[in-house]
């Protein structure tokens, strides 16, 4: 996968984290604990290259 753009945003105890494919402009999102930024992060990543999978 090329270059990917991931931003995270915390509202309380939740983190939102997006994903953007640089190249296509689709993205991902994924929302999980704010104690677990990694893990949501990872999340995101992961959706994002089942969604340029299926392109």
């Amino acid at each position: 996968m090329s270059e990917v753009i991931v931003e995270a945003i915390r509202n309380g105890t939740y983190l939102k984290v997006t994903a953007v494919h640089v190249a296509t402009g689709r993205e991902a999102t994924a929302v999980g604990p704010a104690h677990e930024p990694r893990a949501v992060e990872r999340l995101a990543i992961a959706k994002l290259k089942r969604l340029l999978a299926t392109q």
